[in-house]
């Protein structure tokens, strides 16, 4: 079972249809829509501020979502996809957005609907990522984008993979 732990007065919410690994860890105040997925050593750390998930959100292996004491909160709409290994921390991340492996997006980023942040990538503190945009590289910059093509599949791809990987551990 998935260590859900109360702090500051705070238990974690989580929605309907979720798979939470074993070995994840939820803390404080989260509130997580319906039918995510954490998954095995993900961490989701709300004991400094809040965060929010949207439904259909997976959270993959390795992630780490936070904020920063009394400064942010972290927002994620639906239909999201948080890679292997990323760091999350006190941004705005709105629905059907893909932020690739070992991504990092610091606070208070806003990243629109609609955007790939790529593998690797390091979003600095306060960019915007406009819809329909893919950001790469070390800072992160706009490379191109985002086609209807790639967007379905990858980003829709990805989020129905792991709605379907879910279903095979519940």
């Amino acid at each position: 079972m998935a260590l859900i732990i109360t702090c500051r007065e705070h238990t974690p919410i989580i929605g309907e249809d979720c798979w939470l690994a074993p070995n994840s860890t939820i803390v404080g105040d989260v509130e997580m829509g319906n039918e995510c997925s954490v998954w095995f050593n993900a961490v989701v750390r709300g004991d400094v501020n809040s965060i929010r998930i949207g439904n259909r959100v997976n959270i993959q292996d390795g992630a780490v979502l936070h904020c920063t004491y009394e400064r942010t909160q972290l927002h994620i709409g639906n239909n999201v996809s948080i890679g292997h290994n990323a760091l999350v921390h006190g941004c705005k991340i709105d629905d059907n957005v893909l932020i690739g492996m070992g991504a990092i997006v610091m606070d208070n980023c806003i990243i629109d609907s609609n955007c790939i942040v790529a593998a690797g990538a390091v979003v600095l503190e306060g960019t915007h990522i406009e819809s329909w945009s893919i950001y790469a590289g070390i800072p992160a910059k706009k490379v191109k984008t985002l086609s209807p093509a790639l967007f379905e599949g990858e980003v829709q791809r990805i989020a129905n993979n792991y709605l379907k990987y879910a279903g095979w551990f519940k």
